[in-house]
């Protein structure tokens, strides 16, 4: 197995790992929050550090695969980059879905446009993936000498 599918393939692994870690803090934001002092949740920072640890090098991993195998094509590597786009899409389809449960002490500027715009960043992962699908490899080149 060549590098670019190893690559292809941590790059489904980090999408799944930011999409559990979407859905979990979502879906801790529905209850309500407890008075303590010891513990404070703001939600704008947590999802600042998923992006930074999920998503971005995901996106990178899943550009570098792409940019190794554009030249030959590669079946296996477009379906994966398609399975990260769309895991992504999918994910973030449900956890927009839970934004009307979160309790409002959560509340902030980033939660209403973040799924919205992480959608829009994987729709051209998936078309990366497709045109990889459309490549047609190369006929080698015939030696006279």
């Amino acid at each position: 197995m060549a590098i670019e599918r190893y690559v292809a393939a941590v790059s489904i692994g980090l999408y799944i790992m930011f999409v559990g870690e979407i859905i979990t803090l979502y879906n801790f934001m529905q209850d309500t929050p407890e008075q303590t002092t010891s513990f404070i949740l703001d939600p704008d920072p947590k999802i600042f550090q998923f992006i930074s640890i999920g998503v971005a090098p995901a996106t990178v991993m899943a550009g570098v695969a792409f940019m190794l195998t554009k030249r030959y094509g590669s079946k296996a590597n477009g379906y994966m980059i398609i399975a990260g786009g769309a895991i992504l899409l999918g994910g973030m389809a449900f956890a927009h879905s839970m934004i009307s449960g979160i309790n409002p002490a959560y509340e902030s500027k980033v939660i209403p446009i973040f799924t919205p715009l992480v959608m829009a960043v994987s729709i051209p992962i998936i078309i990366a993936g497709t045109r990889l699908l459309k490549i047609k490899k190369r006929k080698s080149k015939k030696d006279y000498f």
